[in-house]
């Protein structure tokens, strides 16, 4: 067979490694820390999540990035792009309902780190105007637009 050189030091290598046994819980131990630090980054979030579980999800990473890069507003930027789903819970007549995510929200973009630009094509699609968003919001023509500006004019690192 003509695949017989490459399976051999395959074979070889795997012969070495110890046996697992299906009773240890940790064959090959536990993982390693790598003590690193982060700082200079900007990154935008593609978010059109419609849960709570979502939306908490991407201010969550959102909030560790910022204290990983030390929440310098001069260092590092996030940009959070809010459409599809995503719109309704920064809707004012929606505030009752999401409220303490509302609060939580606004409070990462507090200090000029965590931002948020919302989609104005589909909040008018979905009946919104910049009058019926939250005021820490910033209206942009087009989502997408802006996710790919923020990439190649200003170096942004894409998340969803």
């Amino acid at each position: 067979m003509k695949w017989n050189h490459l399976l051999l030091p395959l074979l070889a290598l795997t012969s070495l490694a110890e046996p697992v046994h299906a009773a240890d819980p940790a064959p090959w131990g536990s993982a390693t820390e790598i003590a690193q630090t982060y700082s200079g980054q900007k990154v935008v979030f593609d978010t059109t999540s419609g849960t709570t579980a979502g939306l908490s999800s991407v201010l969550d990473r959102a909030s560790l990035i910022s204290v990983l890069n030390g929440a310098d507003p001069l260092d590092n930027k996030i940009v959070i792009v809010l459409h599809g789903g995503a719109i309704p819970f920064f809707a004012i007549r929606n505030y009752a309902k999401n409220k303490d995510l509302m609060h939580r929200a606004q409070s990462l973009s507090v200090g000029a780190v965590v931002e948020y630009r919302m989609c104005r094509a589909a909040a008018r699609l979905q009946g919104l105007q910049p009058k019926d968003i939250h005021g820490f919001v910033k209206m942009v023509p087009m989502a997408d637009a802006e996710i790919v500006r923020l990439q190649q004019e200003e170096g942004f690192a894409y998340l969803q």
